[in-house]
């Protein structure tokens, strides 16, 4: 697993993007963190998986069910208790790297995702339910999303912003980010151990564009979103307006490359890893497609590489009249219909 020690070396940290109980009381995740993973990021697909096909959830269902609790209390019981073991797991990671590593993410409830507000009560209310310095609250970019990471962060919550697919919706995410670390500032309140995550979704781009493009294109669209995004956020954390509150001790957003497991087999099935490995990022990787990395895969900093290209892709798309845009709105709304269907299908067995 050598590998996973180059990566970090050049900066980035790499997450499971996948949690179970078994991972847990196997000792598994233990294994996996002494082996180079920093973090665990879980979704109503994953604990929908994970309910389904591992055993040691049986019993707990079995004495929930039992007891005059909704579906969603019960799944909450579950979730909670495996977000906080886990977090118990990576907890020496967490101090070990002064509160840049070690965390688990848990989501809010999918269908709360147009509604800033509640989306807020809901963050909050998690946290103290989960009461682990560790844990990573997950809330949709949708605007309602960022306007709500604003006021999380404000209130000292970890956030992870996730269906992320264009660099708009990022570029609205670090300021978002930014406002909530002045308010808390202005409230003379610590913001030294504040960590937000911007989660950008990669390998659905491709599979959502690659069948309108030409053949010298394909499977290009993602990295090259990848490589200007982060050489914005470059731009922008170098700026006045962040190295002000850098100064005061802020942490900036960091970008998190998520749906990085290959859907198209022509492709490499790490061609969404080894080509975005940069500074200050982390990656979120499938179970299969880690193992795959660490078979095979090669570390190198590309971030950087080829930034100049990446900007001709996007503009070839552009005058091809492929609007990103309107295609990283669909892709968002097609994410959370797909995170409420997950969360609906994980209730049935509850009920």
């Amino acid at each position: 697993m050598a590998v996973l020690s180059q990566v970090n070396t050049l900066g980035q940290q790499i997450w499971l993007d996948n949690l179970s109980r078994s991972l847990i009381q196997s000792g598994e995740l233990a294994q996996m963190l002494d082996a180079g993973i920093s973090g665990v990021t879980s979704n109503p697909a994953i604990f929908q998986k994970a309910f389904a096909s591992d055993s040691l959830y049986q019993s707990d269902i079995t004495r929930l069910k039992q007891q005059a609790l909704t579906p969603k209390q019960r799944y909450e019981q579950l979730a909670v208790a495996d977000v906080q073991a886990a977090c118990d797991i990576c907890l020496p990671l967490y101090e070990r790297s002064q509160s840049k590593a070690g965390f688990v993410s848990l989501e809010v409830a999918p269908d709360l995702a147009d509604d800033t507000q509640a989306t807020i009560t809901e963050a909050v209310r998690l946290w103290h339910l989960l009461d682990r310095p560790n844990v990573m609250i997950k809330i949709p970019a949708t605007d309602s999303g960022i306007q709500a990471l604003t006021t999380l962060v404000a209130q000292g919550i970890n956030v992870n912003l996730t269906l992320l697919f264009s660099k708009a919706q990022l570029q609205k995410s670090w300021q978002a980010h930014a406002d909530g670390i002045r308010q808390r500032l202005a409230q003379n309140l610590p913001v030294n151990r504040i960590q937000v995550v911007a989660s950008f979704f990669l390998s659905r781009i491709d599979s959502a564009l690659d069948i309108t493009l030409p053949a010298s294109l394909q499977g290009k669209t993602a990295i090259a979103l990848a490589k200007t995004a982060y050489a914005d956020w470059q731009e922008f954390t170098q700026s006045r307006e962040f190295t002000d509150l850098a100064a005061q001790q802020a942490a900036p957003l960091r970008l998190l490359w998520a749906s990085t497991g290959t859907k198209n087999p022509a492709y490499s099935d790490v061609c969404y890893i080894e080509n975005i490995i940069g500074a200050d990022t982390i990656n979120t990787i499938p179970a299969n497609t880690l193992n795959a990395f660490i078979d095979h895969g090669k570390a190198a900093a590309t971030l950087t590489q080829d930034v100049q290209q990446a900007k001709s892709v996007l503009i070839e798309i552009e005058q091809l009249g492929i609007n990103l845009e309107s295609l990283a709105s669909r892709l968002q709304q097609e994410g959370l219909q797909q995170f409420v269907d997950a969360f609906d299908a994980l209730l049935q067995p509850l009920a």
